[in-house]
């Protein structure tokens, strides 16, 4: 039971990563129809970001440390943000038209880019993200919860209602449905297109950024390759849940953690390690193909035939 537990715990700290990785995902494809593959180098960014910022306050400032580590935060959001808006604005829009192979090879060029510059700012070396808050740890019946996964859910949780309340309770969310059901119409009726699609850019990448944050606080370590896998693998959160659906990437996120901590914990005690920990990255992509194999449109029926 208490083996259970802690898996559980563990599963909802890495679900809560992928939900939030997974939201930027799902908001592009919802609004144009395209699978935006440079989004894990955007949450690198924001680690390496916050990881530069807040080593630097930490070593030349005062400040308390929940400050420092909120203002390297907010500064990755700006930059992410930034990052976002021009990968929209120099290489998706002038595609939108254009076949669907095209969006798609730009989008993993364009991580590739991302990848190159952030090895040639920060080195190929991993960089040990700063842990100047003290990690105080919690038992909770026989497992055990760090001050870390409780600040990680918790802001997982915040995100995803904010972001819930602008989709669904703003005139930014208004026309950001609007767009995505009918561009043309909505353009018609007054929305700027352009400027809606910019702003979703914007806030996945604000998403992604508090991600990437997450990552390096959670893990102690940042990588120029970080964002690799770690997007491949909130894709397939996405589409587990129903990719275009907000409340499906949340939902696919908090599964594929539960998945890769179960399956990590009890396959690996079963075969004696042999396919535990080492190779629990495989148990997310096994739900990938056998939720594109038996439901493609996802758990929550997201109708993606017609678009994939």
């Amino acid at each position: 039971m208490d083996i259970f537990l802690q898996q559980i715990i563990n599963g909802l700290t890495l679900g809560s990563i992928y939900a939030v990785v997974a939201l930027g995902y799902t908001m592009v494809y919802g609004i144009i129809q395209l699978i935006n593959f440079a989004h894990g180098e955007v949450v690198m960014i924001g680690a390496m970001v916050a990881l530069t910022v807040i080593s630097w306050l930490a070593a030349n400032t005062a400040l308390p440390p929940l400050v420092i580590v909120l203002i390297g935060a907010g500064v990755a959001i700006l930059v992410c943000m930034l990052v976002g808006y021009a990968l929209e604005r120099l290489a998706y829009r002038r595609l939108r038209h254009a076949p669907r192979l095209a969006p798609l090879i730009t989008a993993i060029g364009a991580s590739i880019v991302l990848q190159q510059v952030a090895m040639m700012v920060w080195s190929r070396n991993p960089l040990a993200f700063p842990q100047i808050i003290a990690n105080q740890v919690f038992h909770v019946a026989e497992a055990t919860i760090t001050m870390v996964q409780i600040a990680i859910i918790a802001t997982s949780i915040l995100m995803m209602a904010g972001l819930t309340l602008i989709v669904y309770r703003t005139r930014l969310g208004v026309a950001m449905r609007a767009t995505s059901q009918n561009p043309h119409i909505a353009g018609l009726m007054g929305v700027d297109i352009n400027r809606v699609i910019a702003a979703t850019f914007m806030l996945g990448a604000a998403l992604a950024a508090v991600a990437g944050v997450m990552v390096g606080t959670y893990y102690g370590i940042a990588h120029y390759t970080m964002g690799s896998l770690l997007g491949l693998k909130a894709f397939s959160a996405a589409v587990l849940g129903g990719i275009g659906n907000l409340a499906g990437a949340m939902l696919g996120g908090l599964l594929l953690g539960l998945v890769e901590a179960l399956g990590a914990g009890y396959i690996g005690d079963l075969t004696n390690n042999v396919f535990g920990s080492n190779y629990q990255d495989v148990f997310a992509f096994i739900v990938l193909i056998a939720v594109l194999v038996f439901r493609p449109s996802g758990l929550l029926g997201e109708r993606v035939g017609d678009r994939a």
